[in-house]
């Protein structure tokens, strides 16, 4: 019987198990449960006492090439003592697993598991540690290159807003709003001082919901799917916007800023132009995954993305910040 063909499937957890305890050795109790479908795939592996996850990217997400950077990147920031959830060789000394799925060829990679939870909310304590992380986390990458994304302008804004314009009508105010911030975005671009900007190897989702945290406040990074070239201020911009989007409380808020920056600045410098920057780079990366969003409708966005939530979206997240920060849109 020939099946219909698919643009995006959920590999079933049961004989996912059996493919990785032949890969990986395990035992033939070891278990796998999904955590998360989106654009990758998330499934908790267990093994008597010890828990790994393992992501099945989607199709035509990644290219192998590109989840191979990824590994090495993690590889050495783990091996330079940055906590983060790091890949696992199977018993080939492989990296990279090919899943025939339905839809297509799809790659698994094998992660250390982060212990903890995600905390929506932390103590300023506590974004100073993610400060010090970050830093020696851009410290390893600075002036290093992956081959893969460049986060330009042309993909942060144009390429995004694009994407944005198939499910946004531009009559409306919110499409308006965003391709006049677009114009005001891509001219700051070109007045950056970039002999006062470190580049390197960016995170570019460094925020909550890739931390995750245990009860004595240890502290894993993990999801370094995004991971590519660009300004290292970048990441230091996402992180200061999402605090700003779960602290309601304005002096909440800059307190818990400022202890990031601090402990940022425990370990390297963040120059007076990449300070100057973040406001609009926070903006840009919103830019960037509302494109993403957008363009990976049929994996992961498709359940709510509509009129709604985008300009819900674009009123209380970019919107809000760019009032806050007083970016000024003629």
């Amino acid at each position: 019987m020939a099946y219909f063909p698919v643009t995006s499937s959920i590999l079933s957890a049961t004989h996912l198990s059996q493919f990785l305890q032949t890969k990986y050795s395990l035992s033939s109790s070891a278990t796998c449960r999904l955590l998360k479908a989106g654009i990758n795939h998330s499934y908790l592996v267990t093994d008597g006492s010890v828990k790994a996850v393992f992501r099945v990217y989607s199709l035509n997400w990644r290219t192998e090439n590109e989840i191979g950077e990824e590994v090495k990147l993690l590889n050495l920031i783990q091996k330079n003592g940055v906590p983060v959830s790091y890949p696992l060789n199977d018993i080939a000394g492989k990296y990279i697993q090919e899943i025939d799925a339905p839809e297509g060829k799809r790659f698994g990679v094998m992660f250390s598991f982060a212990e903890g939870e995600k905390l929506l909310t932390y103590s300023s304590d506590l974004h100073f540690k993610v400060g010090e992380i970050m830093a020696k986390f851009h410290k390893i990458t600075h002036n290093l290159t992956l081959d893969r994304a460049k986060y330009t302008p042309e993909i942060m804004l144009v390429d995004s807003l694009n994407q944005l314009k198939a499910f946004l009508p531009e009559e409306t105010k919110e499409m308006q709003f965003m391709q006049d911030m677009q114009g005001y975005l891509l001219y700051e671009f070109t007045k950056i001082d970039n002999n006062k900007i470190r580049r390197g190897i960016v995170h570019l989702d460094i925020w909550f919901d890739n931390l995750n945290i245990d009860e004595d406040d240890k502290t894993t990074l993990f999801d370094f799917d995004f991971c590519g070239n660009g300004m290292l201020c970048y990441d230091i911009a996402y992180y200061i916007l999402q605090i700003h989007s779960t602290e309601i409380d304005e002096s909440e808020f800059r307190k818990k800023a400022e202890s990031f920056l601090a402990g940022y600045e425990s370990i390297t410098e963040i120059s007076g132009e990449e300070k100057r920057l973040l406001p609009m780079l926070g903006v840009s990366v919103y830019f960037f995954y509302l494109g993403v969003q957008c363009e990976r409708f049929d994996n992961w966005s498709n359940a709510f993305l509509n009129d709604l939530y985008l300009k819900r979206f674009i009123n209380l997240r970019v919107k809000r910040w760019a009032d806050f920060n007083k970016l000024n849109v003629k």
